[in-house]
């Protein structure tokens, strides 16, 4: 299992706890655990066939802009096939973001997640830590 989540008990759905060093970090790591616990694999000889997909985002604190993110993300995976990797972060502000999205096509879905919900939602930042890496934690749950 990554280091950058954890899978949290829960009945019927999926809710993991995410962590990053920056809150950039904590959005892109949650992007990829969304897509990791929930099974969803791409084709791994795909190199050459890398997706971008550009996404501009507004909302009115982080909480709501990380779930806007991820729906947003999720929406485009299921739109175009793909499995997101990575984003560029263009803009990150409390309200907004710009992002380049990069990933490869879909080979499989594990379970389908129908969205991602605002319930037990939380970001906080954790300044007395060690491992830097985790300075950031966010505890997300997914419909599914």
């Amino acid at each position: 299992m990554s280091s950058n989540f954890e899978i949290l008990e829960h009945k019927g759905d999926l809710k993991i706890k995410v962590f990053g060093k920056t809150l950039q970090a904590l959005f892109q790591n949650a992007m990829q655990a969304m897509f990791a616990v929930a099974g969803y694999k791409a084709f791994s000889d795909a190199g050459q066939n890398i997706v971008r997909q550009a996404l501009k985002l507004r909302s009115g604190d982080f909480p709501s802009l990380l779930v806007d993110f991820l729906s947003e993300v999720l929406y485009w995976s299921e739109v175009k096939k793909i499995v997101f990797e990575k984003a560029q972060f263009k803009k990150f502000s409390e309200n907004e973001i710009e992002a380049v999205l990069q990933g490869r096509p879909l080979q499989k879905i594990g379970v389908c997640i129908k969205g991602v919900t605002y319930h037990d939602l939380s970001i906080q930042q954790n300044k007395n830590i060690e491992d830097k890496n985790k300075q950031w934690q966010a505890i997300i749950l997914f419909d599914i």
